[in-house]
């Protein structure tokens, strides 16, 4: 990452200075004040400039679209990437025609990638907090939400109904969370995750 070092009558002139220098907006860039500086005597005597070290933020949107668009071209797939850096969530979402051979079977594909770019702009994150990356393409992750609530209240139901415990298939985290979710205060029911990963269940039993 690119890092500059600038000075100025105040903190935030260093800063201007430097953003002037680097030709980028504030937003791209993380500021640390080395020197406050100090006006001195009557703006003269004993003055000392502030300074500032600047460096350049990670472009996310850009490594995302680049992997994404060498990973697709080999996997024979041609879409538009639309990428959007929001705080600590990375949200992708690809357009195109014949996006289900992308999704998989109930989104392990989709899955798959979203890991894959996860990896990759983590490890390019190191000196900064995790960032969350969500790919979805055609509105899938909303579907597939709404079919596990679904899914949730009517097992929850037979759960009540003939009070025996039911264990759902192998999901993955995201999955299971929506489950938990789903049924955390479903007065009839409880929820806990059993079994080593990438086979770990969701079991829905009666309250005691």
């Amino acid at each position: 990452m690119k890092s500059i070092e600038m000075a100025g009558r105040t903190v935030d002139e260093a800063v201007e200075n430097g953003l002037k220098v680097l030709r980028v907006t504030k937003d791209k860039v993380s500021i640390e004040v080395i020197d406050k500086g100090n006006k001195g005597i009557l703006g003269l005597l004993g003055s000392k400039p502030a300074k500032v070290i600047l460096t350049v933020k990670e472009d996310y949107e850009v490594i995302a679209k680049k992997f994404l668009r060498e990973l697709l071209d080999k996997m024979g797939i041609k879409c538009e990437i639309h990428v959007k850096d929001e705080d600590d969530i990375l949200k992708v979402n690809l357009v195109g025609p014949k996006m289900g051979i992308l999704i998989g079977h109930r989104g392990e594909t989709l899955d798959a990638i979203q890991y894959l770019l996860s990896l990759v702009i983590n490890k390019s994150n190191e000196e900064n907090a995790y960032k969350r990356v969500v790919i979805d393409t055609e509105n899938y992750r909303q579907k597939r939400e709404e079919t596990l609530v679904r899914l949730a209240n009517r097992l929850a139901y037979k759960v009540k109904r003939y009070n025996k415990s039911i264990t759902l298939e192998p999901m993955n985290p995201y999955e299971r969370r929506i489950i938990h979710s789903a049924l955390q205060n479903n007065p009839y029911v409880v929820t806990h995750s059993e079994g080593e990963e990438p086979f770990r269940k969701v079991v829905i039993e009666a309250k005691r």
